[in-house]
C-alpha cells in the first residue's frame, strides 16, 4: 500500500466513526419526535427478533407523536410490546392496527442524563477517530523504500484530517446537545 492508499483509507475509516456517531446521536431522544428513536427496538415475530422498521411504518405526524403501523395487522399487540419494553420510557396505545407513541415531555434531570449519554457516543466517536489515526501512522512508518520527508508530510496530513473529523464530532455533539436541552 502506498502514501495515499493509507490516507484514504484512515480517512474511510474516520467519515464511518463519525457516521456511526451521528446515528447514535440520533436515536437519543430529545425534544421533538423522530422514527429513528426507535430504530434499536426488536420486535418478536414469526419465531425472531427483527428490527421495528422491518416489521413497521414508523412516523412522525407531529413534533410529540410517533405512529407506528405494523405491516402485519396481527403484528400490533407485538411491535407495541416491544417498544413499551424497549426501555425509552415511552408508553404505547394500539388503536386497531395503528399504534400512537406520544412522546412524554422531559425534566431537566432527563436532559441532562441525555447530555451524558450523548458526550459518551462523541467520545466513543473521538477513539475511533483517534484510532484510525494511530494506525495510519503505524502502517506509515512501515512503508519500506519511502523517504522519511514523505513519510513526516503524510503524517501532517493524516493529523489534519484527524482533526477535520474530530471537528465534526464536536458539531454534531453541540447540535445534539442544544436539540436536547431546548425546552
Amino acid at each position: 500500500m502506498d502514501i495515499k492508499g493509507i490516507l484514504a483509507d484512515a480517512r474511510q475509516h474516520m467519515e464511518k466513526a463519525v457516521e456511526s456517531t451521528k446515528r447514535e446521536l440520533g436515536g437519543i431522544r430529545s425534544g421533538k419526535a423522530s422514527p429513528s428513536m426507535l430504530d434499536g427496538v426488536k420486535v418478536e415475530v414469526y419465531g425472531q427478533l427483527m428490527a421495528l422498521n422491518q416489521v413497521a411504518q414508523v412516523s412522525a405526524p407531529e413534533p410529540r407523536l410517533l405512529l407506528v403501523t405494523p405491516f402485519d395487522k396481527g403484528q400490533a399487540k407485538a411491535v407495541e410490546k416491544a417498544i413499551r419494553e424497549a426501555d425509552l420510557g415511552l408508553d404505547p396505545s394500539s388503536q386497531g392496527h395503528l399504534i400512537r407513541v406520544p412522546l412524554p415531555s422531559m425534566n431537566e434531570q432527563r436532559r441532562k442524563e441525555l447530555v451524558k449519554i450523548t458526550h459518551k457516543f462523541a467520545e466513543d466517536g473521538r477513539i475511533a477517530i483517534r484510532h484510525a489515526r494511530t494506525e495510519g501512522r503505524e502502517k506509515l512508518k512501515a512503508l519500506k523504500g519511502v523517504s522519511e520527508d514523505d513519510v513526516k508530510h503524510a503524517e501532517k496530513d493524516i493529523q489534519k484530517i484527524h482533526d477535520d473529523f474530530i471537528h465534526k464530532i464536536e458539531d454534531l455533539l453541540k447540535v445534539k446537545e442544544a436539540e436536547i436541552m431546548e425546552v
